[in-house]
């Protein structure tokens, strides 16, 4: 038996799509102590790697650990309907094997759809030793990788003892934003050396601004021409990170 269950229906719709950004489908992996889901994007370019313990349901119901596959897309379209102010319940129907999503509100409504073959592939986290760490304000790095999105489709982002530096090159014009020391957005730095990568923004933006509607504090650590880690804060003990592999054809 899976039962879970939310009074804030847009908590549940904003981090299925925070994981959309990267994935059609998704296995999560259910226990009794909570839900699990780390997989790569298509292209292995890009990672998420999400757990919610059950006590940030308001219900959550698990007889047995298993595996659920569902089309990340497809449940996003249902969840969409539902607003704050209402609830959501999913639940696994163990004879047919289709997820039965009920959101109560003004009014009852009942949908389901069917769960898909389980990805068995186990994704491991990066073997990364990141050498510049910053907090930042998940609302200032979004704004930041918006502002330089506008000239490029790629971004070098540079971690010092006092700041970020995020520029950005295209074909006509050229972008420099720094969040640094005493800056609103600007949370605090941990470095062991200056460090600079390349990002694809396609990807940055789309993340970012998927993650900020389910965290207000961003935890960004990179290590030169190495993987990016973007870490958003979540309520009671949640994790939502991801990793991006960096451009490395980028002068």
């Amino acid at each position: 038996m899976f039962r879970i269950r939310v009074t804030d229906a847009m908590l549940l719709r904003d981090m299925i799509t925070a994981i959309s950004t990267l994935l059609d489908e998704a296995t999560f992996d259910i226990s009794t102590g909570g839900i699990k889901l780390r997989a790569m994007d298509p292209s292995r370019v890009a990672m998420v790697d999400f757990e919610w313990p059950k006590k940030i349901f308001d219900e959550y119901v698990c007889s047995e650990t298993m595996k659920l596959c569902l089309n990340i897309s497809e449940l996003l379209k249902l969840l969409k309907r539902a607003r704050r102010e209402e609830s959501v319940e999913l639940s696994l129907e163990e004879k047919t094997n289709r997820l039965q999503i009920t959101i109560k509100g003004k009014y009852l409504r009942t949908f389901n759809m069917p769960t898909l073959e389980p990805i068995e592939e186990e994704v491991p986290i990066p073997k990364v030793t990141f050498n510049a760490k910053a907090e930042i304000t998940t609302e200032g790095l979004r704004q930041a990788i918006e502002d330089v999105s506008l000239v490029s489709d790629h971004v070098r982002i540079e971690i010092d003892d006092e700041k970020i530096t995020m520029r950005a090159t295209g074909d006509l014009m050229g972008a420099t934003i720094e969040l640094k020391k005493g800056d609103v957005a600007f949370l605090g730095v941990e470095t062991k050396e200056v460090s600079i990568a390349n990002f694809s923004l396609s990807y940055l933006v789309e993340i970012i601004k998927a993650a900020a509607a389910t965290s207000e504090i961003a935890t960004m650590e990179i290590s030169t021409d190495m993987p990016i880690r973007l870490d958003f804060k979540q309520q009671q003990e949640g994790k939502l990170s991801f990793y991006l592999a960096p451009r490395i054809d980028v002068e």
